[in-house]
Protein backbone atom coordinates (compact mmCIF):
# COMPACT_ATOMS: atom_id res chain seq x y z
CA UNK A 1 0.00 0.00 0.00
CA UNK A 2 1.36 3.75 -0.80
CA UNK A 3 2.58 5.24 2.02
CA UNK A 4 1.09 8.62 1.56
CA UNK A 5 -2.07 7.44 0.96
CA UNK A 6 -1.69 5.32 4.83
CA UNK A 7 -0.71 8.27 6.00
CA UNK A 8 -3.99 10.08 4.62
CA UNK A 9 -5.87 7.15 6.57
CA UNK A 10 -4.21 7.24 9.40
CA UNK A 11 -5.08 11.40 9.77
CA UNK A 12 -8.30 10.69 9.22
CA UNK A 13 -8.75 8.07 12.29
CA UNK A 14 -6.99 11.13 13.96
CA UNK A 15 -10.49 11.88 14.24
CA UNK A 16 -11.90 9.12 16.52
CA UNK A 17 -11.41 10.14 19.94
CA UNK A 18 -11.18 7.25 22.69
CA UNK A 19 -13.89 8.73 24.73
CA UNK A 20 -12.73 7.41 28.13
CA UNK A 21 -9.35 8.84 27.61
CA UNK A 22 -10.43 12.31 24.85
CA UNK A 23 -7.32 11.27 22.92
CA UNK A 24 -7.46 10.04 19.21
CA UNK A 25 -6.89 6.32 18.50
CA UNK A 26 -3.44 6.94 16.40
CA UNK A 27 -2.21 8.86 19.28
CA UNK A 28 -3.32 6.72 21.92
CA UNK A 29 -0.96 3.81 19.64
CA UNK A 30 -4.45 2.08 19.41
CA UNK A 31 -3.92 1.17 15.20
CA UNK A 32 -1.44 -1.43 14.72
CA UNK A 33 -1.90 -0.72 11.05
CA UNK A 34 -4.20 0.01 7.95
CA UNK A 35 -3.94 -1.46 5.21
CA UNK A 36 -5.73 -2.52 1.46
CA UNK A 37 -5.95 -4.50 -0.96
CA UNK A 38 -6.77 -4.06 -4.61
CA UNK A 39 -10.38 -4.24 -4.53
CA UNK A 40 -10.67 -1.67 -2.21
CA UNK A 41 -10.81 -3.72 0.91
CA UNK A 42 -9.49 -1.88 3.87
CA UNK A 43 -8.03 -3.67 6.81
CA UNK A 44 -7.52 -1.47 9.95
CA UNK A 45 -5.75 -3.94 12.58
CA UNK A 46 -6.04 -2.10 15.78
CA UNK A 47 -6.36 -2.71 19.68
CA UNK A 48 -8.19 -1.11 22.56
CA UNK A 49 -6.91 -0.28 25.73
CA UNK A 50 -8.90 -2.99 28.01
CA UNK A 51 -10.31 -6.18 26.85
CA UNK A 52 -13.27 -4.93 28.31
CA UNK A 53 -13.61 -2.21 26.98
CA UNK A 54 -17.62 -0.76 27.05
CA UNK A 55 -17.16 1.50 24.00
CA UNK A 56 -15.38 -1.21 21.70
CA UNK A 57 -18.36 -0.76 19.67
CA UNK A 58 -18.94 2.65 19.41
CA UNK A 59 -14.71 2.94 18.41
CA UNK A 60 -15.43 0.39 15.80
CA UNK A 61 -18.23 2.60 14.16
CA UNK A 62 -15.83 5.99 14.78
CA UNK A 63 -13.23 4.04 12.65
CA UNK A 64 -15.81 3.15 9.82
CA UNK A 65 -17.34 6.63 9.66
CA UNK A 66 -13.46 8.55 9.11
CA UNK A 67 -12.62 6.21 6.52
CA UNK A 68 -15.73 6.32 4.68
CA UNK A 69 -15.13 9.21 2.81
CA UNK A 70 -12.27 7.76 0.58
CA UNK A 71 -13.47 6.82 -2.58
CA UNK A 72 -11.28 4.25 -3.54
CA UNK A 73 -12.02 2.03 -0.06
CA UNK A 74 -15.43 0.28 -1.07
CA UNK A 75 -15.54 -1.73 2.71
CA UNK A 76 -13.58 -1.40 5.55
CA UNK A 77 -12.68 -4.30 7.92
CA UNK A 78 -11.58 -3.56 11.81
CA UNK A 79 -10.13 -6.77 13.17
CA UNK A 80 -9.31 -5.72 17.03
CA UNK A 81 -6.42 -7.68 18.35
CA UNK A 82 -5.03 -8.49 21.67
CA UNK A 83 -1.69 -9.54 21.09
CA UNK A 84 0.55 -7.26 20.89
CA UNK A 85 -0.92 -6.05 23.99
CA UNK A 86 -0.93 -2.29 24.43
CA UNK A 87 0.47 -0.41 26.66
CA UNK A 88 1.69 3.01 27.17
CA UNK A 89 4.70 2.53 25.93
CA UNK A 90 2.64 2.76 22.41
CA UNK A 91 1.56 5.91 23.42
CA UNK A 92 2.62 8.97 21.43
CA UNK A 93 4.84 12.03 23.46
CA UNK A 94 1.66 14.10 22.32
CA UNK A 95 -0.61 11.46 24.21
CA UNK A 96 1.83 11.06 26.99
CA UNK A 97 1.54 14.97 28.07
CA UNK A 98 -2.30 15.27 27.75
CA UNK A 99 -2.39 12.63 29.44
CA UNK A 100 0.17 13.88 31.84
CA UNK A 101 1.91 10.40 31.74
CA UNK A 102 6.51 10.75 32.02
CA UNK A 103 7.61 10.13 29.16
Amino acid sequence: MDEALKENYLGALENVIDPELGIDIVNLGLIYDVDMDEEGLCTVTMTLTSMGCPLAGHIEADVRRALADFPEIKEIQVDIVWDPPWGKDKMSRYAKIALGIPD
